[in-house]
């Protein structure tokens, strides 16, 4: 029998055991921070973010500026960049869209930083990866990054197609540990985009459960309720004090700015259910109490069934609130239908 010890990635497992050890004597330096927004720190080396929205909440045009913030060094929009001198080189993948649609992204970055758009600036490297599948453009973006000399900041415009299925905990957890040693080990900051539900404003499928537990910061760009062509901004998680939001419209040169004085105020729209209000164990304990094991034939006795069992863990509202309840449920496959029942799924992954 080989007694060998495990590897992983070529390591003996013994070794990576003795340099896993961390004692209150070591000396770390302080994750360098390299992007700011509104005077708050968004992203540090060494860590990932991300920004999150409904379609047409215009996320790509507040990335661009972000981008153009980079390139320039300096602050576009509410968004300051500073990449040390060795990592002044920036990566941009785009996922979704075709070549023409990913050059107007580069043309805005160039033009919101002042820089001329008759040559490709040297420090921005873009990759189109729409035509290949999810595995591809995961080793084309490692290959990338392993080969990059100078590289400072990764943007990647879709991070839910680097995934077969959103709502694989597997895959989400795989997903995750890549962005975690890519940016450990390269010491680059990597800032992705995510949808959000439409039925609610939480990120999508485990990857957004995963993004939302491990990502220093998640910027959230609504489409405002006073006015269609304004886009907010605000952190929805950030591990340095939260800034002021800010909004954006899109002006008549195509490219965003500022709107000065604007009040975001609260919507008044029906509040939706967040993830952050309940645990795991309070969201097992209501269902387990409410549905147990049974199938629960038809939407209406579902909607009873929930907020029985919610009401149990001190949980009680509405009508209104159950039903966007209901569909983070599901959106989340805590809850699962068969036919037309529908059934508590305690092997959910929060």
């Amino acid at each position: 029998m080989d007694n060998k010890p495990i590897t992983e990635q070529g390591n003996n497992i013994a070794v990576l055991w003795q340099t896993a050890h961390l004692r209150v004597t070591d000396k770390y330096e302080t994750a360098s921070e390299v992007i700011w927004a509104h005077g708050s720190s968004i992203g540090t080396l060494g860590n990932f973010s991300a920004s999150t929205g409904k379609a047409k909440s215009k996320k790509t045009f507040n990335v661009s500026a972000i981008v153009a913030a980079a390139l320039k060094n300096d602050e576009v929009l509410r968004y300051a960049v500073e990449l040390p001198e060795n990592k002044h080189k920036i990566l941009y993948v785009d996922t979704e869209q075709r070549p023409y649609h990913c050059q107007k992204v580069i043309l805005r970055a160039l033009r919101l930083a002042g820089m001329s758009t008759d040559h490709h600036p040297e420090n921005l490297e873009f990759l189109t990866l729409r035509q290949y599948t999810p595995e591809v453009r995961i080793n084309i973006i490692q290959y990338a990054i392993d080969n990059t000399e100078n590289l400072g900041l990764v943007i990647i415009d879709g991070i839910r197609d680097l995934m077969y299925d959103i709502n694989n905990p597997s895959e989400a957890s795989t997903l995750i540990n890549k962005l975690m040693t890519w940016t450990d080990t390269k010491q680059i900051h990597i800032h992705t985009v995510l949808h959000l539900n439409k039925a609610d404003d939480n990120t999508r499928g485990h990857i957004g459960t995963e993004l939302n537990n491990k990502a220093e910061t998640i910027l959230q760009i609504n489409k405002s309720e006073q006015d269609g062509d304004i886009s907010e901004v605000k952190a929805m998680h950030i591990r340095d004090r939260e800034f002021e939001p800010f909004a954006f419209r899109i002006n008549e040169d195509a490219l965003p700015e500022l709107v000065n004085d604007y009040v975001i105020g609260k919507s008044k729209a029906k509040r939706g259910f967040s993830y952050t209000e309940l645990t795991e164990e309070q969201h097992r304990e209501a269902l387990s109490n409410g549905l147990g094991n049974e199938l629960i034939k038809g939407h209406d006795n579902l909607l009873k069934a929930i907020q029985k069992g919610y009401a149990t863990v001190g949980f009680e509202r509405g009508n209104n609130i159950i039903l966007n309840l209901k569909k983070f449920l599901i959106n989340k496959r805590m809850v699962v239908k068969e036919g037309r029942s529908y059934k508590y799924n305690s092997a959910f992954y929060y």
